[in-house]
């Protein structure tokens, strides 16, 4: 166990290593940008900052501005990964009060230490933070991968509420659900990194792709996470008990029989409180090869995104980057 997460912080340090310096400032940079006149306000936000998740997102805006412009970040660059974490943790604060979860990264959430209407306008709060730091620099080619990657999020999001009673969707529904709720935002990080620095140019529409990929690709993986021993932050068959849609269990719908089609559907819908039951439905789920399948697929997204980097010159950032899509499928947590 200790040694799977030394070797996740080793990777992680591995991957930041070229970016550390812009990190370090990056993070006074964001605190000032979360500052307000209100001591709530404040009080809330410093809890916000000290509970720091993967920091992947801002991790991808810098090398990827590095890895475009010879080592060398802007002002542009550090403004983009911090309107990146300001909207993205307003979109968490909004989630944790419609997911009514009590805990997120390990720490109680906003609406479970304060009460929901706070947390609605934290979250609003941030928002605005987040626009007009873009605005007053007149940064409004980064407010627009933004703002473009907010909207897909929520249309994923809703995509898959409408889609999720029916049991058994697509394989192209749920492309496009993680598409927009996951791959959306890394993409997002990855598109500002080459604009920051190169404004106008064809790498921004690359590397948007490039993490769009790596973002399904990692949802992929979440879904393994489901049917496998090693934990990921939540206990295995969490999403059969939740009645989620992953790749794994839509593969293994679509190739059954009708009569193995409604007892999969009824075991998920009126039996995903069985433990016995789930781990049927997980041993049917593997032994249709849903797990190779998705495996698969995973591997292909990974393949697409690292093709796309081939043309850069090597250096540290691009092999960090590297570092971090295979990361992406190797992780055990």
């Amino acid at each position: 166990m200790f040694s799977n997460f030394y070797d996740h912080l080793k990777i992680t340090e591995q991957i930041k290593q070229p970016i550390a310096y812009e990190m370090e400032l990056f993070e006074q940079k964001f605190r000032l940008a979360m500052s307000s006149k209100v001591a709530l306000l404040n009080r809330i936000t410093h809890y916000i900052v000290n509970r720091k998740g993967k920091q992947m997102r801002p991790m991808f805006v810098f090398l990827v501005a590095k890895m475009m412009n010879n080592g060398e970040v802007s002002e542009r660059t550090y403004r983009g990964a911090s309107v990146v974490e300001l909207i993205h943790t307003a979109t968490l604060v909004h989630d944790d009060i419609v997911d009514d979860s009590n805990r997120r990264r390990g720490f109680f959430s906003i609406n479970a230490l304060w009460k929901n209407k706070i947390a609605v306008l934290i979250g609003d709060y941030l928002l605005s933070k987040g626009l007009l730091l873009s605005i007053d620099n007149n940064d409004f080619d980064l407010l627009k991968i933004i703002s473009v990657a907010v909207r897909e999020m929520s249309e994923g999001e809703l995509l898959q509420i409408e889609k999720a009673r029916q049991l058994d969707i697509t394989e192209d529904v749920y492309y496009e659900i993680i598409r927009q709720k996951t791959a959306t935002l890394i993409a997002a990080c990855c598109s500002l990194g080459a604009a920051s620095v190169r404004p106008n140019s064809a790498d921004i529409e690359k590397m948007r792709k490039f993490g769009e990929l790596i973002g399904m690709a990692f949802q992929i993986k979440d879904d393994l996470f489901d049917y496998g021993e090693t934990k990921i932050g939540k206990p295995t068959g969490i999403d059969i008990k939740e009645q989620k849609m992953t790749l794994p269990l839509i593969y293994a719908l679509n190739n059954s029989t009708k009569k193995e089609k409604s007892w999969l559907i009824n075991s998920i819908k009126k039996h995903n409180k069985d433990k016995k039951r789930v781990k049927e439905v997980i041993t049917f789920v593997i032994d249709k090869g849903g797990l190779e399948f998705a495996e698969t697929k995973m591997k292909t997204f990974q393949k697409e995104a690292l093709t796309l980097l081939v043309d850069y010159p090597e250096s540290e950032f691009k092999a960090s980057l590297i570092l971090m899509v295979n990361y992406v499928i190797k992780r055990k947590k």
